[in-house]
């Protein structure tokens, strides 16, 4: 009986001592990423927004006491994959938390698996309304706005920037047959938007930023999501339609670099361009004099004042600016900007919630307002009860001379360049 006693007593004192040891190693984070696939060139650099987030963070003491270790893996850009691996991050790895993947395509699927397990889940790139209609926990997305409302920057520059006289009175829209690029027709064409799961309603957008700003569709098609390469045709019959401005959602920057090639062939004209992506220094070296002119929405842009936190001390855009110039030898874009954003919520909530305890921390990101955000290179983050950004708008940016200049909205910081209007040819 004695004999009894005391093995009870080991073991409960080992299971008593098996969470403390557990917190004195180092704090394992797990992110899915499509580091090769169609979305591979977002993933990589979705990679190195982590690392080096992470790399700071363990150079200025860690994480509660603790190092930070970051266990990347590659989805191939497959939704089942990047499924497989959280799951896996979760019940053999024993991650404290995780990192958001890239895509709408794949964030949609993963938020159910990381919400079933109680996960915060810090979205980087995953902008599709639906994803945040789904009564899901603990979700938070680190961009301004679902890809729906995307157009009401759109509307802000056309009411803003485009003298009314000149305004676009016809658009031609085309779009990639993508999580995010369809959320952003949404909103520009009026749509209503359904849940896939169960064909509920998500919300009616009717009658759409076009039709709101008096702009008549002339031309409008999708091209299927994977394996499209008839471009050419593509910016012919666009360019017979004769729009004043030319709308193009693509699912990646290799995309957005195709068609604008395509428009330049065929020697297509237009007042106004925009593009849903090519913020990244690939478009602009795929496509060349081509860009000047062309308008894309983003989250982030390197002169961008904003003042974050990291390790507890102040650090802002221009600090990540050099520390990225610094590890990786070239100036960044909004796709290593963005998950570096995401890392350092996730820091200030762990400090924050005193614990790496998931519960804990998802009350504390739900708690932030106004006053007292998130503080990151992307700006201050606070979320309503979807998970979505309060009053954040995005940034319009246009390419002029081989730079990527920040022209919309006007009052939100200094260092504002003026819109190029016309964009005429490409």
């Amino acid at each position: 009986m004695i004999i009894k006693h005391l093995l009870n007593a080991t073991a409960l004192a080992a299971l008593m001592a098996a969470p403390v040891a557990a917190q004195e190693g180092p704090i394992k984070i797990g992110a899915s990423l499509p580091l090769t696939g169609n979305f591979s060139v977002a993933g990589s650099k979705h990679q190195q927004g982590y690392e080096l987030c992470v790399g700071l963070i363990n150079e200025r003491g860690g994480i509660l006491g603790r190092q930070v270790e970051l266990i990347v893996s590659d989805n191939r850009s497959d939704p089942a994959t990047a499924i497989n691996q959280y799951e896996r991050f979760i019940n053999v790895d024993g991650v404290e938390a995780v990192y958001g993947t890239f895509s709408s395509r794949l964030t949609f699927p993963v938020a159910s698996i990381l919400a079933k397990n109680g996960f915060v889940h810090p979205v980087p790139a995953g902008g599709a309304l639906r994803i945040y209609t789904q009564g899901h926990k603990n979700i938070f997305y680190f961009q301004p706005n679902a890809a729906e409302y995307v157009g009401a920057s759109l509307a802000g520059v056309l009411k803003d920037l485009v003298p009314a006289d000149a305004a676009p009175k016809s658009a031609a829209i085309i779009s990639a047959d993508d999580f995010f690029a369809n959320g952003v027709w949404s909103g520009l064409m009026g749509e209503k938007v359904m849940d896939p799961a169960d064909g509920s309603e998500v919300a009616d957008l009717a009658p759409g930023y076009l039709a709101d700003n008096g702009i008549e569709v002339v031309f409008s098609e999708k091209w299927p999501e994977e394996g499209f390469s008839d471009w050419l045709n593509l910016a012919n019959r666009v360019k017979q339609s004769g729009p004043d401005m030319i709308i193009g959602l693509t699912a990646s920057a290799e995309e957005a670099v195709q068609l604008t090639r395509a428009f330049k062939t065929v020697r297509a004209e237009a007042d106004l361009v925009y593009l849903s992506q090519g913020t990244q220094a690939e478009f602009a070296e795929g496509t060349g004099e081509s860009s000047n002119g062309i308008l894309i929405h983003t989250s982030w842009h390197k002169d961008a004042p904003f003042e974050g936190l990291l390790g507890g001390e102040p650090f802002s855009n221009a600090d990540y600016v050099a520390a990225h110039q610094a590890a990786y030898g070239a100036v960044p874009d909004e796709d290593s900007a963005i998950p570096f954003a995401v890392c350092q919520g996730i820091e200030q909530a762990m400090i924050g919630a005193g614990s790496t305890d998931n519960a804990a921390m998802g009350t504390w990101l739900s708690g932030r307002s106004k006053d007292d955000p998130v503080r990151s290179i992307l700006g201050r983050f606070n979320w309503d009860d979807t998970g979505l950004p309060a009053d954040k708008p995005f940034l319009m940016t246009q390419w002029n001379g081989g730079e990527l200049q920040f022209v919309y909205p006007t009052d939100e910081f200094e260092g504002v360049n003026p819109m190029t209007y016309p964009k005429g040819s490409f």
